[in-house]
């Protein structure tokens, strides 16, 4: 619980995405994000962690693609006109660019591959507690996540009446997502 409640890239898109349109589209961020750290999770359980920290160097530009994307976006939502998103259908979209975001981010994956062996015993089938302790993992991801959004888009309705401001807010939450993820290295 303690590692979901400090914020990274993927809290960062969500709370920017709730704040923006609201709690249904944070959570479908949520979701989205989930799905990139459960394909994360597959690839540890799976052991395939070893092969991708070796092809981390030489798949890097897809980080820089989306630390790129997501400045863009920060950025062209700080100067977007002041109107009401309430009605916006970005739901796919916000759900494909949440699950990208978290799935690129070497970070995670490494810390990952580091962190959860430590929960098993290796004399007892070590793949199905990977597995077990992979899925109570990411339930408790998807549940902090979700508080974040919702405490997020709790904020949306205060900006309903300074639209501008949610725009800058939001955008810049874009911007540190994408700070975070070309900060985020590779764990020596």
């Amino acid at each position: 619980m303690v590692l979901v409640m400090i914020p990274g890239p993927n809290v960062a898109l969500v709370v920017a995405n709730s704040l923006r349109y609201g709690m249904r589209m944070g959570a479908v961020t949520v979701l989205g994000t989930t799905l990139g750290v459960a394909m994360q999770l597959a690839f540890v359980v799976l052991g395939l962690a070893a092969i991708i920290e070796i092809a981390a160097d030489a798949l890097i530009w897809i980080r820089w693609a989306g630390v790129a994307y997501l400045i863009w976006l920060g950025i062209r939502t700080w100067n977007e006109a002041s109107h009401n998103l309430d009605k916006v259908e970005a739901a796919p979209a916000l759900f494909w660019r949440g699950c990208m975001l978290a799935a690129v981010n070497p970070k995670t994956l490494l810390f990952n591959a580091a962190f959860l062996p430590q929960f098993i015993s290796i004399e007892n089938g070590a793949s199905g507690q990977l597995a077990a302790v992979a899925t109570v993992f990411l339930t408790v991801l998807l549940a902090g996540d979700m508080l974040w959004a919702f405490f997020a888009a709790s904020a949306h309705r205060l900006f309903e009446k300074h639209l501008a401001m949610r725009n800058r807010i939001t955008g810049g939450f874009l911007v540190a997502a994408g700070i975070g993820l070309a900060l985020s290295r590779r764990m020596q």
